[in-house]
Formats: structure tokens, sequence, C-alpha cells
């Protein structure tokens, strides 16, 4: 059984006919263009009165929205930044050696053994030679008056007061 040459209902003389006379009908309408976008050839003058023309402002995004993206974008780049910075100082780190440290840390060493010395000596030279000596009777008189209370049951709360 073959599909394009089985009969339907009509003879196949007359549905080649009618084909015929729809795509001629089809082919008479006029064509229908509708331009998308428009071009001005016309030369703009160099200088002129012409006022500016207002243009509407239509914005798709809210203003609140634009900020917070703006926002966005800054922090991100400050993050960024930040990021950037810790990387480098921990490759720094990653590549000290003993030597390294000794070399950056030996001036911090030897103005810390300086300022030492020198509060050392300082020391001595202020340093008075006094005798005390006291003479009579030492007493040592210590007196605890201890006062607790206890407030509340479940968070209880103790006070001592020590005179």
């Amino acid at each position: 059984m073959d599909p394009l040459h089985t009969q339907h209902g009509i003879p196949e003389s007359e549905a080649a006919a009618e084909a015929r006379r729809l795509i001629d009908a089809w082919a008479a309408q006029p064509v229908l263009h509708h331009p998308t976008s428009f071009r001005d050839d016309t030369e703009p003058p160099a200088f002129g009165p012409t006022p500016p023309v207002k243009q509407e402002d239509r914005r798709i995004v809210p203003a609140w929205a634009a900020g917070i993206a703006v926002a966005s974008i800054g922090v991100g780049a400050g993050i960024t930044g930040i990021g950037c910075g810790a990387w480098l100082a921990l490759q720094g780190l990653a590549s000290v050696s003993l030597a390294g440290v000794l070399m950056v840390t030996l001036p911090f060493a030897g103005l810390a053994m300086a300022a030492t010395a020198i509060g050392g000596a300082i020391s001595k030279a202020r340093a008075a030679v006094t005798k005390n000596v006291f003479e009579g009777p030492v007493t040592h008189h210590t007196e605890i008056h201890n006062n607790s209370t206890t407030r509340g049951a479940f968070f209880a709360r103790t006070r001592n007061e020590i005179r």
C-alpha cells in the first residue's frame, strides 16, 4: 500500500487541482513586511541651535536593586583583594627558612638586648643605698568577718562579704 498514491475519497487529479488552487490563492496575497529597525541616513549638522531631545527614563531594574548589585560587586572585589593579600602572605611564609627568620629578627633582638642593658644600667645607677632598721615589737592582727547570703532556688546567687 503506497500512501502517496492512495486515493482518500477524491480522485488524484481533483486533489492536485485543489492543491494548485490553494497554493495560487496563498501566493496572490500581498507579503506584509514588518520592519524591525529604522535607520535615519540623513547627515546630522556639525553645529546648530537644535536643543537636546528628552530621553524617557525607562529602567528595567529598580534603583535599590542596582545599588545592591553595585555594593555586592564592591564587596566581592574587596574580599578578592583580601584573599590575594592573604595568599601572598602565606606564600611568603611557606618559603621561610631558618636563616631568613634569623636575619629578619636579628635587628629586633639586638635592639631588645641593648634596651635591656641600658635599663639595667639605669636601674643600678638609681638604686640608693639605704638601711632600714626597725626596732620594736611587730604585731600582726587579722580579723575575718564572713557574711554569706544565698538567694534564689534554681539560679541561686551567693554573696560573700569578707571584711
